[in-house]
């Protein structure tokens, strides 16, 4: 089963992480990719498979949304492939 969260608060994300109520994770941090420890610190946390997602390349764009503080902690990113990157994250969650 999937199951779809979405917030643009910060803390909420964060509580939602901290929940870990699911096998595996796949996230798109938006904005957060670049600044949010909080969020990065969530993920290390998280004992499941994590992929990030990002429908943009964010190497193609400015130079301060090419780093992603998130990353890390995840075990793969799918970056530039459109909303089809979340089908690709799904896919290789199902291999791994």
């Amino acid at each position: 089963t999937i199951e779809y969260f979405q917030s643009n608060t910060e803390g909420s994300i964060i509580d939602r992480l901290q929940q870990v109520d699911f096998e595996a994770l796949i996230i798109n941090p938006g904005a957060y990719t670049h600044y949010s420890l909080a969020i990065a610190d969530a993920l290390r946390n998280l004992a499941v498979p994590k992929v990030e997602v990002h429908i943009s390349n964010i190497y193609a764009r400015e130079e301060f949304r090419q780093k992603s503080v998130t990353a890390p902690h995840c075990d793969g990113v799918i970056t530039g492939f459109g909303i089809r990157g979340y089908a690709l994250a799904v896919e290789a969650l199902q291999l791994n």
